[in-house]
């Protein structure tokens, strides 16, 4: 007769996936199910003797006594949950089932690895609350800061930057930075030979560890920056186009990135780089509002609201502006003659001209075709315009060569002042106007001040 193979009960708990563990009052392994080391890392022989505070999350201490002290009074515990710290210094989740045996003095307690369904819960958690971020967050600073909240939660983050990279001038800049050694680089070119230019050039994440570095860092070249022992980054990508990078870097031996956290921050990175294109298409549309397409200058509605703002600081702090408004002589016929294409480089030399002939602070517009218009903001006196309007005649004066085609042309230019020649900003341009008329019926090439003319002849000429 067939007897069914007696299999004895240890070997019964090993076989099972969750760890059987039998602790006493205080929390001291003594006995624990081969199911260990596939949980905590550790064979059953290097828990025992050691207590589960050894090796559970600190910030898990506190509610895990309270629990505990529960069960030891004689209410059993099917569903409690707390952290461990693996052997390998990956956290843990565990879901616990536990019992106080009294006659043996004695806790069993059965844990199950939930990680998987702990992280998965959390991801679904962190995309939603990044999802929301983008949509209303103000501008992309108070973003990546709720990101890197968002990630701190998911995986160690203490260390998480941004790269963004412009195209139109192969230039990387890092708007959000936070580091325990060093301090946000300055912009820098594309062949900077940085790891997150490296995620940007390949379009794919990089997850550097010690084992893998040397090898990746002998392709890439010299980092900028203390050596991080793990880095981990990956491609913030919109269609074909990677425009950055996210970046989590750890100095610690402790931590360690893996590809579960590479696929973690890719999800996320496909959310932020979403918003940031968002971003930059709206400041794109902000920027062709307020611009003439032509020159890239202000037009005339973002030029009147600086004059506007000009006008503020003027009224409150008792000082002077002035509104200098210009055309080329002739403009028409060098149209006529050369053409459009000719007019328009003309036009967008004489603007580049003009940036250099004032302050930053002032503001240069294009009101409409081959009329400009200028705001000397804070002067002391009205002659601190005619010396601006001198140089400016100098150099618009000086023979133009567009393409082959050499031309000569000047222009006419009014000037008038807060507060002598009008005192909101459609009475000053419209004085300024009124002025450069004076200027050309005067012959042209010349700068005028409330209809009294000054020949070129009088100027002089830009050092």
């Amino acid at each position: 007769m067939n007897q069914t193979p007696r299999i004895p009960n240890e070997k019964l708990l090993d076989l099972l996936l969750d760890v059987v563990c039998v602790v006493d009052r205080d929390g001291r392994f003594l006995s624990v199910s081969a199911a260990s080391e596939g949980v905590f890392g550790y064979t059953p022989e290097e828990m025992i003797g050691r207590t589960t505070f050894e090796m559970m999350h600190p910030d898990d201490h506190a509610a895990t006594h309270a629990v505990v002290e529960s069960i030891n009074s004689g209410r059993p515990s099917s569903d409690h949950e707390n952290r461990y710290l693996r052997k390998d210094g990956r956290i843990v989740h565990i879901m616990w089932s536990t019992r106080w045996l009294e006659a043996e003095q004695v806790r069993v307690g059965v844990a199950r690895d939930i990680t998987e369904r702990k992280r998965g819960e959390a991801v679904q958690t962190a995309l939603y609350a990044i999802s929301e971020a983008a949509h209303a967050a103000g501008d992309l600073l108070a973003l990546f800061k709720r990101v890197h909240e968002v990630i701190g939660k998911l995986l160690p983050a203490e260390n998480f930057f941004v790269t963004l990279y412009d195209d139109a001038s192969d230039r990387l800049s890092f708007p959000y930075y936070v580091d325990q050694y060093d301090e946000a680089p300055s912009s820098q070119p594309m062949q900077s030979g940085t790891l997150s230019a490296e995620v940007i050039r390949s379009g794919e994440a990089v997850l550097l560890t010690p084992e893998t570095a040397e090898k990746l860092l002998s392709d890439i070249g010299m980092v900028v920056g203390k050596h991080a022992l793990d880095w981990l980054g990956v491609p913030l990508i919109t269609g074909a186009e990677t425009i950055g990078a996210l970046v989590v870097q750890s100095y610690s031996g402790a931590v360690r990135y893996t590809d579960q956290d590479k696929e973690l921050l890719q999800f996320v990175s496909s959310q932020v780089a979403a918003a940031v294109e968002r971003k930059r298409t709206h400041s794109r549309l902000e920027y062709l509002a307020q611009h003439d397409q032509l020159t890239e200058l202000p037009n005339r509605a973002l030029f009147l609201y600086r004059l506007q703002s000009s006008l503020l600081r003027a009224r409150r702090d008792s000082t002077r502006l002035a509104v200098l408004y210009l055309d080329m002589d002739n403009f028409k016929q060098i149209n006529d003659t050369f053409g459009h294409t000719t007019g328009d480089n003309l036009l967008r030399e004489v603007a580049q001209r003009l940036r250099l002939c004032v302050r930053e602070s002032d503001t240069i517009g294009r009101l409409g075709g081959d009329e400009f218009a200028i705001v000397l903001d804070g002067i002391t006196r009205p002659e601190d315009a005619i010396m601006v309007a001198e140089k400016i005649l100098a150099r618009l004066s000086a023979p133009y060569e567009l393409e082959g085609t050499f031309l000569v042309t000047a222009p006419s230019l009014g000037i008038a002042v807060y507060p002598e020649h009008g005192q909101d900003d459609l009475q000053l341009v419209r004085n300024a106007d009124d002025a450069m008329y004076t200027a050309k019926r005067s012959g042209g090439k010349c700068y005028s001040m409330m209809a009294e003319p000054v020949d070129l002849s009088a100027a002089t000429p830009a050092g």
